[in-house]
């Protein structure tokens, strides 16, 4: 299946149950240009009574079923659907960051499908990453910090030298 086709029906279905998410995570990295892998979709919410009652209609849209893991005590809420493996995670509090507005604030917006998601910046994700500290986040920490190293200074990009000139040695 597609990932671009998932996130575009993920967003559709997020905007008609007027939930304010934001796509965090590997999947955010690699729609910024991170060459990571995922079998996830990890979002953060703000935790409120309308935003837990809104999940549960989304699942029930999805055809998924919407799951309160308590391992450890955190802000998680999975919405799972066995048919395709789909897998959404809802956060209320990710490590490394401070509020759902001040992400929101540095989140950029993609058009997937005739519709929006906000996305986390770069930053943001090696951030939460880092302040999480479990092992499977510290692997991808480099990709990532080459990415955003590279998307937030175009000239540090390696050249190729043209055809036929030799590079400049110092």
């Amino acid at each position: 299946m597609n990932a671009d086709v998932v996130l575009a029906k993920v967003a559709s279905i997020l905007e008609r149950h007027q939930i304010d998410a934001i796509l965090i995570g590997n999947a955010a990295a690699a729609l910024q240009g991170a060459p990571v892998s995922t079998v996830d979709l990890d979002f953060f919410i703000r935790k409120t009574p309308a935003n837990e009652k809104r999940l549960k209609h989304l699942a029930a849209d999805l055809g998924a079923v919407l799951f309160r893991p308590h391992y450890p005590v955190s802000g998680l809420i999975r919405i799972m659907r066995d048919d395709d493996g789909l897998q959404l995670d809802f956060m209320t509090v990710i490590d490394g960051i401070r509020s759902f507005e001040s992400l929101r604030s540095r989140a950029r917006t993609v058009s997937l499908g005739g519709t929006e998601l906000k996305v986390a910046a770069l930053a943001d994700i090696i951030k939460s990453k880092e302040a999480a500290g479990r092992d499977r986040d510290l692997a991808v920490l480099p990709v990532l910090r080459k990415v955003n190293e590279e998307a937030s200074d175009p000239q540090r990009k390696t050249r190729r030298p043209q055809e036929g000139k030799r590079p400049r040695t110092a």
